[in-house]
C-alpha cells in the first residue's frame, strides 16, 4: 500500500509539473473560447498596471509575457510544422523546471529581437540539426503574404509530452512580434506561475474579476482536462488497488490467527479446565494476534519505505516514455499518508481479528484436551 501511494503520487506530481513547467499554472489571454488561442492570440497592449497589480497579488511567482505563432521550419534535410513559443527577458525556464539537454535558451543582446530558435529533441532529429546550426523559418500572415527568416538553434529540450515534443519550440518574443506585425507593446497573453499550484482556482478566480472585461484568465487544468482527468482516475485506480490490498491484509491476518488457535486447541483446553473464562482466552491469542501484525505493519512500512527510497536514489523502475510521459517511475512519499495507512490497517485488522477468536468459546475442555 505504502508503494503504490508513493508511486502513484510521484507520477501525479511529475507529470502536472511538465505540463505546467510548460504552461504555467494561469494564462491570460485577449479571448479563451473552449481551447481556441492555443496557436494563434489576439493581442494584448501591455498596461504597466494590470502587470503590476497582477504581479504583485498573494501567490504569484512570476508574470511572464508570450507569444505563439505557426510556422514551418526548414532545414538542409527536411521540413516541419511547429508552434513557435515566444518570451521575452521575464521567462524563467529554472523555475519551470525545463530542462535543457544542450545548448543553452535565446538571449536577446540588444533592444532588436533574438533571431534564435530552442527545438525539442523530437523536431531536432526530424530536421537533422542540432546546436549552432541554421534553420529557415517560414510563416503566413493574416492577409496571406508569406515571409521567411533565417534562424540559428541555441539550444535542444525536452518534455516527454509528445503532443508538446513534436509540435512546439521556443524563441524570442521579439521575433513574434515581428512575424505578426505587432508592435514591442503588444503580445498574445500571460503565462503565470504560482508558489502553490493547489491555488489556481482561487487565484484565477480573484484575477477573472480584476481583469478588464476584454480579458481572460483560466487555470491550466481547465484548458487541458483530459490530462488532469486522467490524473485524477489515477486517484480512483489508487483506493481501489489500496482496499484490494486492505482486504487481503486482513484475510491473511484471520488465517493466521485461525491457525494460532488450532495450534494451541490443548492449550485453550487446559486453561479452561484451570478456569479460565473466555474472554480472557479470546485476549491471550488476540494480543499475540496483534503483536504479529504489528511487527508485520513494521516490517512492511520499512519494507515498502526502502523501495521508495531505492526507487528515488536508483531509478531502477524504468517506463515506456511515450506511454507514460516519463523515463522512470517517480516517487512521492508522504508522512501522513503513511501513517494513516500504518493506523488504519492496524484498527481494521484489530476489528476483524475479533471474529476468529470467538472459536475459543465453542471448544469443550475434555475435548480439546484430547485434540492431537
Amino acid at each position: 500500500m505504502i508503494v503504490a501511494m508513493s508511486f502513484v503520487n510521484g507520477f501525479q506530481s511529475v507529470i502536472q509539473q511538465k505540463v505546467h513547467s510548460f504552461w504555467g499554472h494561469i494564462r491570460v489571454q485577449q479571448y479563451l473560447d473552449q481551447g481556441e488561442g492555443l496557436s494563434e492570440q489576439a493581442p494584448l497592449e501591455r498596461d504597466l498596471s494590470i502587470e503590476k497589480m497582477i504581479t504583485q497579488s498573494k501567490g504569484i511567482r512570476s508574470v511572464e509575457p508570450y507569444a505563439t505563432k505557426s510556422a514551418l521550419l526548414k532545414s538542409a534535410t527536411g521540413i516541419e510544422s511547429i508552434l513557435l513559443k515566444g518570451y521575452d527577458r521575464s521567462f524563467h525556464p529554472e523555475w519551470r523546471g525545463l530542462q535543457l539537454l544542450s545548448g543553452r535558451w535565446p538571449n536577446r543582446q540588444s533592444a532588436d529581437y533574438a533571431k534564435e530558435v530552442v527545438l525539442t529533441q523530437m523536431v531536432a532529429d526530424k530536421l537533422g540539426v542540432k546546436t549552432n546550426d541554421s534553420l529557415i523559418v517560414f510563416f503566413f500572415r493574416q492577409d496571406k503574404s508569406q515571409a521567411a527568416r533565417k534562424v540559428q538553434v541555441c539550444g535542444i529540450y525536452k518534455t516527454g509530452i509528445e503532443d508538446y515534443d513534436k509540435n512546439f519550440s521556443i524563441t524570442d518574443l521579439g521575433l513574434i512580434q515581428r512575424l505578426n506585425q505587432w508592435s514591442t507593446q503588444q503580445f498574445g497573453g500571460y503565462e503565470i506561475l504560482l508558489n502553490d499550484p493547489k491555488q489556481s482556482t482561487a487565484i484565477q478566480n480573484y484575477l477573472y474579476d480584476a481583469l478588464p472585461q476584454t480579458w481572460y484568465c483560466e487555470t491550466i487544468a481547465s484548458i487541458f482536462p483530459n490530462i488532469f482527468d486522467w490524473l485524477k482516475l489515477q486517484d480512483q485506480i489508487k483506493n481501489i488497488l489500496l482496499v484490494i490490498m486492505l482486504v487481503i491484509a486482513v484475510i491473511n491476518g484471520m488465517t493466521c490467527l485461525i491457525i494460532l488457535i488450532l495450534e494451541r486447541t490443548r492449550m485453550t483446553g487446559i486453561l479452561k479446565a484451570m478456569g479460565s473464562t473466555n474472554g480472557m482466552i479470546q485476549r491471550i491469542f488476540l494480543y499475540q494476534a496483534l503483536y504479529i501484525g504489528s511487527l508485520g505493519i513494521l516490517l512492511g512500512t520499512l519494507l515498502g519505505c526502502g523501495i521508495c527510497w531505492l526507487q528515488q536514489a536508483t531509478g531502477f523502475i524504468q517506463l515506456d516514455e511515450t506511454a507514460y510521459f516519463i523515463s522512470e517511475a517517480a516517487v512521492e512519499m508522504n508522512w501522513i499518508q503513511i501513517m494513516m495507512i500504518d493506523l488504519s490497517t492496524w484498527i481494521f485488522c484489530l476489528l476483524m481479528l475479533i471474529i476468529p477468536t470467538r472459536m475459543v468459546r465453542r471448544m469443550q475442555p475434555i475435548k480439546a484436551i484430547r485434540f492431537k
